[in-house]
Formats: structure tokens, C-alpha cells, sequence
């Protein structure tokens, strides 16, 4: 890798000199302004305010423009004249716990490597240091014309500096936080963390950039004549959540079934459904009996409704009895009827004496 700076490491007497390698690499797609009548290139052009005319790189130079709109000319010259002791120096200032660096600080990211076969002594017990120390070097140096604040850690077996923002640049997250009182339940953290666990962690070396690869795409496709637009699918974005809980629970399944996990959310949602609010119905006075609260019948009602269908019952088993009982008598009296003709057929017979006949 090519080196962008070279100079030394300030370690109290020790100097260690050190060559500047970028530690990062952007990907991303650049593109060139053209004119979309005809596709030719659009430059800039660098032209003096004053003449007119276009100047060279090699005639250019800096100055500092003032509140009248005033030019103060700046050499390098000038510049390398200023007391600079980090100008060609990484110096070491303290040693301090990594987890009091704000992330926010956070810059460009470089690679150390020892320049030379009488800098890998120092380098190395530098390095070590920092391992068994646990903690990271706070450093000055000078780079593109301007002191930085810088942090040292150890990589692998590579010192590795991140380039820090000086405390003064930090802005301070004045009305940046929601200014309303907003009260979470517990049942909500509860779901936030059975979220938080169910996505679990991520291969870092396994993340890369899709839009990136889209672009790519598309650049090889139109390039080959190949290319067929379609309609961009965009999922809305933003809006009000109605139901967080909702939110959280349907997340929580989304995130399972993206795992190929199955079952309910687990104990973190039946805590949530614990601590649903249900609201009861109050009757009012002269009002009927309701047929349900919380989801379950009443029971006046459920009373009412055994008493009724009990007295259906009986009527009906009573209506039964008196038909069963009017046919029964009217079988009987049939019955008596035919056996007292019988009766009477019969001693009108033995009545009538028999002829006799001579002989």
C-alpha cells in the first residue's frame, strides 16, 4: 500500500519512524456531470474572478477571505515558517481507557507501518504496550496542512490510528430529543429486548453494499444494450405508529421467521397481553342486561336463558302427556264399545228358541 505520509513516533525519548497508510477504501460509484442533449462531458473550469482567464493548477495558491470579501494571501511558505512540532511527528501525549473516546470523535482510520529494519524494535514494544495496557495512545500530528487529534490501537499486529475530532467540534445534541414526556412500559421493553435477541448479531464480513452491486448492474446492462426499466418497488416509509406493541410483537414474528424459528413470541408478549388494558362496560340504569363483558357471557343472562329453555321443555313434555293421554282413552272407549255389542249380539241369540223340524 502506498504511503501518504512519513515521518516518526513521538514515544517520550523513543522515536519510531513510521510510514501513513490509509486504513479504508471507498467503493462507491462515481459518476461524471454530462449534458444530456447530446451526452457530452461537463468540466469545471477554474477562472479568475478578475481577468477572466482560466489558471493552471501550477498557478494557484491559498488565501484566507475575510468578512469584507478581502483576499489575505497564505504560502506555504508562510506556513512552514509557524512552530509546529507535530508537522512531521505522531507525539504521544497519554495513555487513557478506550471506552472515554466518544465514537463521535471518530475520523479518518490509518495503518502505522515501521519504516525500516532499526524502527520494527520500537514498533513492536510499542505495540505490545499497548496490548498488555489495555488502553489507547491520545496523539497530535500535523497532516494537510492542519494539526489532528489522534487515537493509536493495536490491530491484529498493526498499530492503527484513528484520526479524532478536536472536543470543541462536537456539537452538543441541543433540541435533538423528543420534547414531549413519553412513558414506556415495561411489557414494551420487555418486546424491544425479545426484538433485540431474536435479530441476534451479524457477521460484520458479511455485510456489503446492495445498492452498490444495483448500480453495478445496471451500468453492465445498459452498457450491453440490455437494459429493460422497470417500475421501482418502494416500500413507504415514515408515518405514525398507531400500536407499538403491535409494532413490536409482528416484528418480533417477522424477525423469528426470517431465522426459520416458530412459535409465539414467547414470555415477553404473554407479559404484554397481561398488561393489556381492558375497559369494562358499565350498565346504565334501566338498561338491560349485557350479553358480554371482557368476552365472556353474563351470567343473569346465561340464567335467564336456562330458565326459559327449561320451561320450553316442560311445556312440550306436558303437550305430549295430553296427546298420549287422549288417544289412550280414546283406544279404551273403542274398545268398550265393540265389547258391548258383542255382548248384546250375543244374548239377543241365546234368546230366539230354535225351530224344530218333524220328522
Amino acid at each position: 500500500m502506498r504511503s501518504i505520509w512519513n515521518g516518526a513516533i513521538s514515544f517520550g525519548l523513543v522515536s519510531i519512524p513510521i510510514k501513513l497508510v490509509n486504513a479504508t477504501e471507498s467503493h462507491s460509484i462515481s459518476f461524471r456531470q454530462i449534458h444530456v442533449s447530446d451526452g457530452g462531458r461537463v468540466r469545471y473550469r477554474k477562472v479568475c474572478e478578475l481577468d477572466g482567464e482560466e489558471v493552471p493548477s501550477a498557478e494557484i495558491g491559498k488565501g484566507y477571505e475575510e468578512a469584507d470579501g478581502s483576499i489575505v494571501p497564505i504560502t506555504d511558505e508562510d506556513l512552514a515558517q509557524l512552530p509546529l512540532a507535530t508537522a512531521k511527528t505522531i507525539e504521544i501525549m497519554s495513555f487513557v481507557p478506550a471506552e472515554e473516546i466518544d465514537p463521535l470523535q471518530m475520523d479518518a482510520a490509518y495503518y502505522l507501518a515501521a519504516n525500516g529494519a532499526t524502527a520494527a524494535k520500537p514498533y513492536t514494544l510499542l505495540r505490545e504496550a499497548l496490548k498488555r495496557s489495555r488502553k489507547v495512545a491520545i496523539a497530535k500530528y500535523a497532516l494537510r496542512g492542519r494539526e489532528r487529534l489522534g487515537m493509536l490501537r493495536v490491530v491484529d499486529d498493526v498499530i492503527a490510528m484513528h484520526g479524532l475530532l478536536w472536543p470543541d467540534e462536537i456539537r452538543a445534541p441541543e433540541g435533538v430529543a423528543p420534547e414531549a414526556d413519553v412513558t414506556v412500559r415495561d411489557a414494551e421493553l420487555d418486546l424491544a429486548d425479545a426484538l433485540m435477541a431474536t435479530l441476534g448479531e451479524v457477521e460484520m464480513a458479511s455485510l456489503h453494499d446492495d445498492y452498490r452491486e444495483a448500480v453495478e448492474a445496471l451500468i453492465v446492462a445498459k452498457s450491453g444494450g440490455a437494459f429493460e426499466p422497470t417500475e421501482a418497488m418502494v416500500e413507504p416509509v415514515g408515518g405514525q405508529v398507531i400500536d407499538l406493541m403491535a409494532a413490536l410483537e409482528k416484528s418480533v414474528r417477522a424477525a423469528k421467521a426470517s431465522r426459520g424459528e416458530a412459535g409465539a413470541v414467547g414470555d415477553a408478549e404473554a407479559g404484554a397481553e397481561a398488561e393489556a388494558e381492558v375497559t369494562p362496560i358499565r350498565r346504565k340504569a334501566g338498561a338491560g342486561v349485557p350479553k358480554a363483558v371482557g368476552g365472556k357471557k353474563s351470567t343473569v343472562a346465561s340464567a335467564k336463558k336456562t330458565a326459559a329453555s327449561a320451561a320450553t321443555k316442560k311445556k312440550t313434555t306436558a303437550t305430549g302427556k295430553s296427546a298420549a293421554g287422549k288417544s289412550t282413552s280414546a283406544a279404551k272407549s273403542t274398545a268398550k264399545t265393540a265389547a258391548a255389542k258383542k255382548t248384546g249380539a250375543g244374548a239377543k241369540k241365546a234368546a230366539t228358541p230354535r225351530k224344530r223340524t218333524s220328522a
